[in-house]
Order: C-alpha cells, then structure tokens, then sequence
C-alpha cells in the first residue's frame, strides 16, 4: 500500500510540474506575439501583465520542483517503530503518509491524506509510535499502525 501511496504522491508532483511548464510556454508565446504588436500603452500593459504572470509562474515551477526533491529524499519501502519521513500512520480516524502535501488518495477502502512533514499536523506525528496520541484541531489522534 505504501508503494501506492508514494506513487499516488509522485505522479501528483510530475502532473504539476508538467502542467505549470505547460503554462509557462504559453505565457512566452503570448509574449512573442506581445513583441510583434505596437499598440502603445496597451501593448505595455499588456506586456507587464505577461512579464508578472511568467514571474508567478516561475515561482510555482521552483516550489514544485522543491516537492519533488522533498518526495526524492522519503523511503517508501521500510517500515520504522516511530513516524518518520515516509511512514504511513493509521490511526482510530484518518490515515496520514508523511512525505509531501498531495492531498487525498483511497487506496482499497482506505483513504489516505498525503500531508508534509512540515505540517502543522506533520510535525506532531513525527517521532510518535503506535499507542501514542496527537491533539490537532480540538481532535485526537491515536496511532494503531505505522508502516
């Protein structure tokens, strides 16, 4: 299941990448055609407007790429006494894997909440065993189970 969970993770990271880089060519082809027309203010504003957006972009592309050097670094096929990068926790609700934030995936009957270790909720279970609880948002969380 882990294997799955990491898989879920690193497609949902190349989808991003790919897509904001996708994004991007279509926002330097927008400005090559920018170039060719000579309008004035309008053409400078538009222009700018192409040049902020190329910026935000590139800014998403590095946080992606930062993801996927974070999801490069988690063991996905070792199981550990405490939570760690990488593990897979059950608990008496939720199921969480610690490794980078990717939302949600059902694997069988089982959901599974992708969150980083960077998380507010991450760092708690970081260094917890099965038995342990975790109190987040006005809830508890008992570990059952850590792959």
């Amino acid at each position: 299941m882990k294997d799955q969970v990491y898989a879920f993770c690193d497609t949902f990271v190349m989808e991003k990448i790919l897509m904001i880089r996708k994004e991007m060519k279509r926002v330097q082809e927008a400005l090559g055609s920018e170039s060719k027309n000579t309008a004035g203010d309008k053409h400078e504003t538009g222009r700018a407007m192409l040049q902020l957006e190329r910026e935000k972009l590139g800014k998403r592309l590095f946080e992606a790429e930062r993801m996927k050097k974070a999801l490069q670094k988690v063991t996905h096929n070792n199981s550990t006494a405490i939570v760690t990068l990488g593990s897979l926790i059950e608990t008496e609700g939720p199921s969480y894997y610690i490794a980078i934030s990717a939302g949600k995936t059902t694997i069988g009957n089982t959901d599974i909440y992708c969150i980083s270790s960077l998380t507010p909720l991450g760092q708690l279970f970081l260094g917890k065993k099965v038995g342990d609880s975790i109190h987040f948002n006005q809830q508890e969380y008992r570990i059952t189970k850590i792959w």
